[in-house]
């Protein structure tokens, strides 16, 4: 077969999948923007392919249509040089997949569904300390514009949590099936000898920011010093922004809660990493005393299942889809997100009580085992909705007559203000 990874971020949530096939003897080619492939190493067997991807002024909707129609032009110029994809997988974010389904209509279209923004009983309004104004509400609607016209278009759909494809609207939700990406269990695995006594609280996090709970548990810090003088604790991840709201140029989270809680706070014993090899990172996992997992109404972390397989003592927060995977007091500990005390209580109660608790982090390990195993659960359930799409009925030929009518020298897209060439997906080393 042939198959076509999209996501700007490429591989993103592919990474495992698109290897995957390329080792199944499937011809795989990814495409992502230019400036993000770039920096990532190309999963084994599969074909890298960038697009430029130039600054756009207006809303959500604009950029997506904007980013769609470039896309749409590079998967154009890919179908005149002779590559028709069976099935074109995409991530339904970002507007990436918008047109897809017209330059490549005898294809199926697989959408990952990662999230839909809703205005209550998500991260919407969650957290009172950033409330979220009326043209915020409003704008929720327009963010959620080129998720529907992708859905539209697709045969598909593939979530990794239950909670998070029950943020879809009901009459697409039967049509998008629950597949986690996998965790490699055999490389996120508990140390082999037992960790030093060492009182090892870590905290980690794509970027240090509010939708992960970062200044909740800044604000636990003194008080967890209180009560565990001896304890060190570690924080992983960057200063950028990835969801939370964008502070002014040159400010960081980090930085506004040092200045918060200066005075208060040991800093010999807190040390900040930034972002660090995944080598080391599952070092510190596998050394972790505690590990504390705290998110918004959100998408679900790889980090989580990446501590719970490595046989840490997660203490997570009593949000969804956190409570999808965490059963409180069985595989780890559920806290109030909002306090910073209850957090500091149950640290203290799990340190108190190590030799008591292991059975929380084997139950731990074993949830992810059972459930969210790449090779024995994921991929295989992956295999299988790929048969599921490709045993389904064809696109209308029609639909394919009409592009397979393209000029091959100069393939055009019959959507946008401008001819897309060959040139707007560029082969990457």
């Amino acid at each position: 077969m042939r198959l076509l990874f999209v996501h700007q971020n490429f591989p993103g949530q592919y990474r495992h999948l698109a290897a995957h096939c390329a080792a199944l003897g499937h011809e795989v080619v990814g495409v992502g923007e230019k400036r993000n492939v770039a920096r990532v190493r190309s999963p084994a067997g599969v074909k890298v392919l960038g697009y430029d991807m130039p600054a756009v002024q207006g809303d959500s909707l604009q950029k997506a249509l904007a980013r769609g129609r470039r896309v749409a032009g590079g998967a154009a110029a890919l179908r005149a040089s002779g590559f028709r994809p069976d099935v074109v997988f995409a991530h339904i974010g970002w507007g990436e997949a918008l047109f897809l389904k017209d330059v490549f209509p005898e294809a199926r279209m697989l959408l990952y569904c990662e999230f839909f923004y809703r205005s209550r009983g998500s991260d919407f309004g969650f957290d009172p300390e950033f409330p979220a104004g009326a043209d915020k509400l409003l704008h929720l609607r327009v963010m959620n514009a080129p998720l529907l016209m992708s859905l539209d278009a697709a045969d598909a759909g593939m979530a990794p949590t239950r909670w998070q494809q029950a943020q879809f609207p009901a009459v697409h939700r039967p049509n998008i099936a629950v597949v986690h990406d996998g965790i490699d269990t055999q490389a996120v695995r508990p140390a082999e000898a037992p960790s030093q006594p060492e009182e090892l609280v870590t905290y980690v996090a794509r970027n240090l920011e509010p939708y992960r709970g970062f200044h909740v548990f800044m604000r636990a810090i003194p008080e967890i010093q209180r009560r565990r003088p001896n304890a060190r604790i570690v924080v992983v991840g960057g200063d950028e922004v990835s969801y939370s709201p964008r502070l002014p140029a040159g400010q960081t989270y980090r930085a506004r809660m040092l200045r918060e809680l200066e005075g208060r706070i040991d800093l010999s014993r807190v040390h900040f990493t930034g972002r660090v090899p995944y080598a080391r990172y599952l070092e510190l996992l596998r050394r972790s005393s505690v590990h504390v997992y705290l998110t918004y109404p959100f998408v679900l972390s790889w980090s989580l299942l990446e501590a719970m397989a490595a046989g840490c003592h997660v203490i997570g927060s009593r949000t969804p889809p956190v409570q999808e995977v965490i059963r409180d007091g069985e595989n780890g500990l559920l806290v109030d997100f909002f306090s910073p005390e209850a957090i500091a209580e149950r640290i203290e109660f799990a340190l108190k009580r190590k030799s008591h608790l292991l059975e929380l982090r084997r139950n731990a390990r074993r949830t992810v085992v059972e459930n969210y195993d790449l090779r024995s659960i994921c991929l295989p359930a992956q295999d299988k909705l790929l048969a599921r799409l490709l045993e389904g009925e064809r696109a209308d030929a029609r639909a394919a007559a009409d592009v397979q009518h393209l000029p091959g020298d100069e393939p055009r897209f019959p959507v946008g203000e401008k001819e897309h060439r060959a040139r707007d997906v560029v082969g990457l080393a």
